[in-house]
Order: structure tokens, then sequence, then C-alpha cells
């Protein structure tokens, strides 16, 4: 494993000590189950999945995001922004 370091306010550390405290947990275990679980929730995002160069995807995948797909506007199809740089 390595090591990083983490600033966070306040009343976020109270709540993590709290949550160590009454689940028998360290604050390290509690905020290492955190991230693990945003991190697959983060993975089911279509754009995720779209954009991570995954090879193929299931059929049910696929449904996934064609319906996603399907379900977007023109607003949200719209180009909203342009940034243009020179490398």
């Amino acid at each position: 494993m390595k090591a990083i370091n983490l600033r966070m306010n306040e009343a976020e550390i109270f709540d993590i000590k709290k949550l160590a405290s009454v689940f028998g947990m360290t604050m390290t275990d509690v905020i290492r189950e955190a991230i693990k679980e945003y991190l697959e929730k983060m993975k089911q995002n279509p754009f995720y999945k779209l954009t991570n160069n995954i090879q193929e995807a299931s059929p049910e995948e696929s449904e996934e995001i064609l319906a996603e797909i399907d379900a977007l506007t023109d607003d949200d199809l719209s180009i909203a922004a342009v940034e243009r740089f020179t490398v």
C-alpha cells in the first residue's frame, strides 16, 4: 500500500471519528471503505464506461448505455463551451 495525505475540514474528521468509533473501525478503514464504494459507483457511470477504453460491454451494459444516450435531449447534446489551447 502507498500512503497519501488528505486535508479535510474538522466537521468531516469529527464525523469519520464518530463512525469509526461506533463501528469499531479505524479512521483509515472508514475512509478506505468510503473511497472504495465511491469508485465502484463511478465505474458504473455510462460516461466512464464509454470513455475508459473498455473493449467489450455485456448486453445488459450495452442496453443501459443506449438507454442513457436515447434519453439525452438536444440541450444535453449542445456545445456549452469551447476551449482552445495550443501546445
